[in-house]
């Protein structure tokens, strides 16, 4: 798999996490990983989205 699949991969994963409320610590990737800030932003992306569905 080439790194933009799993950057795609780490995003969606991150997104899951925020909309399980799993904390951010439950990234998977080192803090050195550009897949780390894949999975932040998706979780932030899922965040967002668990907020307004929570409404």
């Amino acid at each position: 798999m080439g790194f933009r699949e799993d950057a795609v991969r780490a995003h969606q994963d991150g997104q899951n996490a925020a909309r399980e409320q799993r904390p951010p610590t439950d990234c998977p990737h080192p803090a050195d990983s550009a897949l780390r800030l894949a999975w932040v932003r998706g979780y932030a992306a899922g965040h967002s989205t668990a907020d307004r569905t929570a409404e």
